[in-house]
C-alpha cells in the first residue's frame, strides 16, 4: 500500500519536473536533457512501484502514516537530485541530495556557491521544491488528488506542523483545497507586486515563490540585495510575514474581515511582539554602533529579523558583520519561529505561548499548591496530554540540537558555526551565524558526513521530530 501511495507521488514529482523542462526548452539551455531524463526516470520508478501495490487497499492506519510521510521525502529528495546529477551541476551525491532535502523542507541551506551560473529551469526546479514542500508534500497531493492517499487524516497529523492540527473544513481535503488556494493567492500577490517594483517576470516569480514558501533559494547570490530596491525588500518583508502567520487565521483576516480574531489571538501578539522587539533592539545597535541612517536600520533589522523568525533565509545586509549580540537576538528568532499552521519552521510561536502558560501556572502553584490552574490558551484549555507532548517536543528539539552540536564541534567546525548550523537545520532556517560560514556564504565547506546529518535534521525539523523518531522506536514495528 506504502508502494503504490509513493508510486503515486513520484509520478507527481515527474509531473513537477516536466513543468521545469518546459522552462528549459522555453530559454534553450542545456538543462532540457537533464529533466527529460529525470522525469522520465522517476515516472518509470513510480509505476512501478504502482505495479508492486497494485492490489493493496486504499487504508492507512496510524502507523503507516508516519513511515509513508517519513518515505515520501526521502524518496522525493532522492529523485528531486537528479537534475543536478544528470545535468552535472552538481557532481557529489552527497551535495545533491543536501541541496534537494535543503528545498523540500524549504531550509534554503545551499551548497552552489555561484548560483547565477546555473540556468533557469534549475533555477526554477530549486524554488518549485520549496513552494511544494511548503505545506507539504502529501498535504498538497490530498488538496489535488484526494483520492490518491487514503486514512488522510492520519497523514495529515504526521505531516503538517504545530501542536493544534487546525481545519477549516469538517472534510480534510476541503480543508486542504482552502489552505492551498490562499497559499496560490498569496504566490500570485507576491508576484504581482515584484513586478510592479521592477523585477523581471522569471525573477518576480522566483522570489515570490521562495518567499510565500519561507525558503530562501533564490536565482541571485545576493539574495534580495541583488536589487538594491527598498520597495522590493519592503515587499519581500510583507509577504515573509504573512506567510509566517497562520493560514487560518489569514484566511478569516483577508476573506472574513475579523481583524479582532487575529488581534486578540495570542499567538499572533507574541509573532508580532518578538518581530517588534527583536527590530528595535537590532536597530538601534545598528545606530549606535555601525553609524547606520534610520531608515536603513530600521529596514535591514526588520528584513533579517522577519526572515529568521519565518525562517525564509532570504537577506539584504551581511548579519555577519554585525555585532555578535545581534546574532544572539536573530539565533532566539531562529529558534522559536513563526505561527503554526504556516510555511515556516521553528518551534513555533503557539508552542512558546504554552510554556509561558505552563510557567506562569507552576509560579502560582508555589503560593497556592492545591489549587487547580488549567493551562488556557485563547480561551480553550489545553488537554494534559498535550502538555506532555509539549515537554517531550522541546526536550528533544533542545537536545537533538546539543547533540548535533557536539559532533560538528567534534569533527573541528567553529563552535559558534556549529550551534547556529545545527540550530538551522532542526529550525529549516537556511543561513548560519559565525565566522567560517556566514549568513550569505554556501554550506559547501562542510564535510561530507557533516552533510548528511544536517539532511537529516533537516528532515527531521520539517517533519517535527517526533514522525522520525517514532520510527526507531522497538513498539512501532511490534505486531500488535
Amino acid at each position: 500500500m506504502i508502494a503504490k501511495i509513493i508510486g503515486q507521488l513520484l509520478l507527481l514529482e515527474s509531473l513537477l519536473m516536466f513543468v521545469c523542462l518546459g522552462v528549459a526548452v522555453g530559454y534553450g539551455e542545456d538543462d532540457v536533457l537533464a529533466f527529460l531524463l529525470s522525469a522520465t526516470i522517476t515516472s518509470s520508478v513510480g509505476m512501478a512501484f504502482k505495479y508492486l501495490g497494485r492490489r493493496s487497499g486504499n487504508n492507512l492506519n496510524r502507523r503507516d502514516s508516519y513511515l509513508l510521510v517519513t518515505a515520501t521525502w526521502i524518496v522525493f529528495s532522492a529523485f528531486g537530485m537528479l537534475p543536478f546529477l544528470i545535468g552535472g551541476y552538481i557532481t557529489s551525491v552527497t551535495d545533491a541530495y543536501f541541496e534537494t532535502m535543503s528545498g523540500f523542507t524549504t531550509t534554503g541551506a545551499t551548497i552552489l556557491d555561484d548560483v547565477e551560473c546555473l540556468p533557469h529551469g534549475i533555477l526554477f526546479w530549486r524554488t518549485l521544491s520549496q513552494w511544494i514542500g511548503a505545506l507539504g508534500i502529501v498535504f498538497f497531493t490530498i488538496a489535488i488528488l484526494p483520492s490518491m492517499v487514503g486514512g488522510s487524516m492520519k497523514v495529515f497529523a504526521a505531516e503538517v506542523t504545530g501542536p493544534f492540527k487546525s481545519k477549516m473544513h469538517p472534510r480534510l481535503t476541503t480543508s486542504a483545497k482552502w489552505l492551498w488556494s490562499i497559499y496560490l493567492a498569496l504566490t500570485i500577490a507576491c508576484i504581482i507586486c515584484y513586478w510592479v517594483a521592477g523585477m523581471t517576470w522569471f525573477d518576480s516569480i522566483n522570489y515570490s515563490m521562495t518567499t510565500t514558501a519561507t525558503g530562501g533559494f533564490a536565482p541571485h547570490n545576493d539574495s534580495a540585495k541583488y536589487f538594491i530596491s527598498p520597495a522590493i525588500e519592503y515587499i519581500s518583508i510583507a509577504f515573509q510575514f504573512m506567510a509566517g502567520t497562520n493560514f487560518v487565521l489569514l484566511y478569516a483576516f483577508l476573506f472574513k474581515g475579523q481583524v479582532m480574531q487575529l488581534l486578540r489571538n495570542s499567538e499572533f501578539r507574541l509573532y508580532i511582539g518578538v518581530v517588534a522587539g527583536a527590530t528595535v533592539w537590532i536597530m538601534y545597535i545598528l545606530l549606535t554602533r555601525l553609524n547606520y541612517d534610520l531608515e536603513q536600520a530600521f529596514r535591514s533589522a526588520l528584513f533579517q529579523v522577519v526572515s529568521f523568525i519565518t525562517t525564509t533565509g532570504l537577506f539584504n545586509d551581511d548579519a555577519g558583520k554585525w555585532p555578535h549580540i545581534t546574532w544572539v537576538i536573530l539565533g532566539c528568532c531562529m529558534f522559536i519561529g513563526a505561527c503554526a499552521g504556516s510555511t515556516s519552521g521553528g518551534f513555533k510561536c503557539i508552542r512558546g505561548v504554552m510554556i509561558i502558560k505552563v510557567v506562569h501556572n507552576e509560579f502560582r502553584h508555589l503560593l497556592h499548591p492545591n489549587a487547580v490552574l488549567p493551562v488556557k490558551v485563547n480561551g480553550q484549555t489545553i488537554p494534559p496530554a498535550k502538555i506532555s507532548s509539549l515537554l517531550a517536543f522541546f526536550a528533544v528539539y533542545i537536545l537533538m540540537c546539543l547533540v548535533t552540536a557536539t559532533i560538528m564541534i567534534a569533527a573541528g567546525i567553529d563552535h559558534t558555526n556549529a550551534i547556529t548550523i545545527s540550530l538551522s537545520c532542526m529550525s529549516n532556517v537556511g543561513p548560519t551565524l559565525g565566522t567560517e560560514i556566514g549568513p550569505v556564504m554556501s554550506w559547501s565547506s562542510l564535510p561530507d558526513t557533516i552533510k548528511w546529518i544536517c539532511s537529516l535534521l533537516m528532515l527531521m525539523g520539517r517533519l517535527e521530530v517526533m514522525t522520525v523518531f517514532v520510527l526507531f522506536t522497538r513498539s512501532y514495528w511490534k505486531e500488535n
